[in-house]
């Protein structure tokens, strides 16, 4: 990957570009209406968001009020956790496009494979809401479908009755969380790797060895943590609301890790906190 604009081919021929920008923990209204904009105008053409973040309004005003096109844009939203069954995702998925200002969404995923309130029948809420997904791709409004924070054995259930695979897998990858058996199994079935909190939810700033890297370097953490995760084949999804940040985060592109630098960085357990166990979350 040369710039940000570069993109990966999904198993189904969509192009999504190399790095994204995350609108997690980003207040709704002004503040993430314009990190949005910025974002766009540093360069970013992929916007992740959810409907449990409560910010798709936001993101929708910020790509129109950018004068962008919006097929210049590609758009990630994801399936709630309280939301499962058919209908109710054809309303929810609705809803996030009235939101966000558009007819299609480029991405859905589906949020957590194991939400609170569905722990008993998970397996079969997730079938039903993902043939409401397979059929609003069959009719043009998603162009491509995924998961988030899937393990092996959520997919392996969804693959039971699913016409449809799913080609991204978004999951917490940071610099110390590797999750290296949901990357393998994700990979080993054609899911590309998005990497969520790439800077560790801010934590990845505390850690010696990686102040260390970025004098090194001559970069900041952050810019060291991108490139990690470009240089393992993920799609980093980097968030801030600081336009110097953002404008920072993506000048990834005119370096390279040393590969002893990439495994010590990967070494780092724990460093940046930990995935969540989906089987547990009580959300």
């Amino acid at each position: 990957m040369n710039a940000l604009t570069d993109t990966y081919t999904l198993q189904n021929g969509v192009e999504i570009p190399c790095v994204g920008f995350g609108t997690w923990q980003v207040e709704p209204g002004d503040e993430a209406v314009n990190a949005v904009k910025h974002a766009l105008e540093a360069g970013y053409r992929h916007v992740d968001t959810a409907q449990g973040y409560h910010n798709e309004e936001s993101v929708g005003r910020a790509v129109r009020e950018s004068g962008l096109r919006r097929d210049s844009v590609f758009l990630t939203t994801k399936l709630t956790n309280s939301v499962r069954g058919y209908q109710q995702t054809i309303d929810a998925f609705n809803a996030s496009a009235r939101k966000l200002g558009t007819d299609y969404v480029d991405l859905f995923l589906v949020h957590w494979p194991v939400p609170f309130d569905f722990r008993d029948t998970w397996e079969k809420s997730n079938a039903e809401s993902w043939r409401a997904m397979e059929d609003l791709h069959r009719d043009g409004r998603i162009r491509a479908l995924g998961v988030s924070n899937f393990h092996g054995k959520h997919v392996e259930a969804l693959k039971k009755t699913a016409k449809v695979m799913p080609v991204v897998n978004q999951i917490r990858l940071c610099p110390g969380d590797t999750q290296d058996e949901v990357v393998r199994y994700s990979r080993s079935q054609g899911m590309l790797l998005e990497a969520y909190s790439p800077l560790g939810v801010g934590r990845i700033f505390d850690v010696p060895e990686m102040q260390a890297l970025a004098d090194k370097y001559g970069r900041t953490i952050a810019q060291i943590a991108i490139r990690w995760s470009l240089e393992r084949g993920y799609l980093p999804l980097p968030k801030s609301v600081t336009p110097e940040r953002i404008r920072e985060n993506t000048q990834v592109f005119d370096f390279e890790l040393d590969p002893q630098d990439v495994e010590m960085m990967a070494g780092l357990t724990g460093a940046a906190g930990t995935s969540a166990d989906p089987d547990r979350i009580t959300w």
